[in-house]
């Protein structure tokens, strides 16, 4: 379980399982609905132990988090433009495009740190980054046959020929591509 320090701050301080700290805003910490949770029961928590999230892991989810918490005051920004509609229609697309292109290269990683990325976004409850990097593994999956996705995730075939058989004869549907 986590462990939470009191004080009064807008800062955070988030420290990994190696005991590496990181400083960010309320803001960014928020991000994940555990640590919100954490913030609102004690409202003037600013040291929270991550006791199951490395360093190198803590690090890659602060720098997801505060890309989209970055985009969201850019969109806040550009859509309170309203004397110039176009310009912000414009300015809306431009972060909008900027974070998928962020997203698209954040999950070009190795599939260890991708996995440890999933379970850091799970017991963080991030939705947003549990969404894409399941996305992700998702798409390393898809139209694969079983031989492939064993091959792609290093994963031991231990069905004899003749459950595998079995297996094919009573679900033919999954192995249709």
């Amino acid at each position: 379980m986590a462990m939470v320090v009191v004080d009064d701050t807008n800062m955070i301080m988030l420290c990994s399982s190696e005991g590496d700290m990181f400083e960010v805003s309320k803001e960014v910490a928020m991000e994940s609905q555990t640590i919100r949770q954490m913030i609102e029961d004690n409202c003037t928590a600013t040291k929270i132990m991550l006791p199951n999230i490395s360093t190198m892991v803590l690090s890659k989810v602060i720098e997801y988090c505060s890309k989209h918490v970055d985009a969201r005051r850019q969109l806040s920004r550009a859509d309170g433009v309203d004397s110039i509609v176009e310009l912000a229609d414009g300015a809306i697309k431009a972060i909008e495009v900027e974070l998928e292109t962020f997203d698209s290269m954040f999950v070009h990683i190795d599939q260890s740190t991708l996995y440890d990325i999933i379970l850091a976004a799970k017991y963080l409850h991030i939705e947003g980054l549990l969404d894409l990097t399941c996305q992700t593994v998702a798409d390393m999956i898809k139209g694969k046959t079983p031989a492939e996705i064993r091959k792609t995730f290093n994963i031991k075939n231990d069905f004899t020929p003749e459950e595998e058989e079995k297996i094919r004869r009573e679900n033919p549907w999954i192995f249709e591509f």
